[in-house]
Parts: structure tokens; C-alpha cells; sequence
């Protein structure tokens, strides 16, 4: 099934917080809608903010969120 079947972004946030070296690292944070109703936040590390990257990450994210719901 396609990403864009799954969930729909709905904002992304551009956040600093410190990493567990203790370093700052960016993390772009998603608010994503599934297309079972859910609506969550998913953050995803710099190196992997692309558009085929984040797709697959979101992806997942959607699909256990809709799997939890029907418990």
C-alpha cells in the first residue's frame, strides 16, 4: 500500500534537544493523521529527513498505530 494511503501529514516542527552523548541534534518532528483516525507524533532524525526515508518511517508509524487501534 502507498505511504500517501496510509497517513496524512498534517504540520512538521523543526526541533533542537540534546542528544545522549550530550550534544544537540535536530529532529523534525511529524504530526501525522492515519487512515484509521489516529493522530500522532513521530520524530525523525536529520539524516533521515528525506522525502523516501521519512515515507517509510511514517509508514510504519501508521500502520502499528491503526493495528493498536483495532485491539
Amino acid at each position: 500500500m502507498a505511504a500517501a494511503a496510509l497517513f496524512k501529514v498534517l504540520k512538521i516542527d523543526e526541533m533542537s534537544r540534546l542528544s545522549d552523548t550530550g550534544g544537540v541534534e535536530k529532529v523534525y518532528r511529524h504530526q501525522i493523521k492515519t487512515k484509521g483516525g489516529v493522530v500522532l507524533s513521530v520524530d525523525i532524525g536529520k539524516d533521515d529527513f528525506t522525502p523516501e526515508k521519512a515515507a517509510v518511517i511514517l509508514a510504519a508509524a501508521a500502520k502499528n498505530a491503526d493495528a493498536i487501534l483495532t485491539l
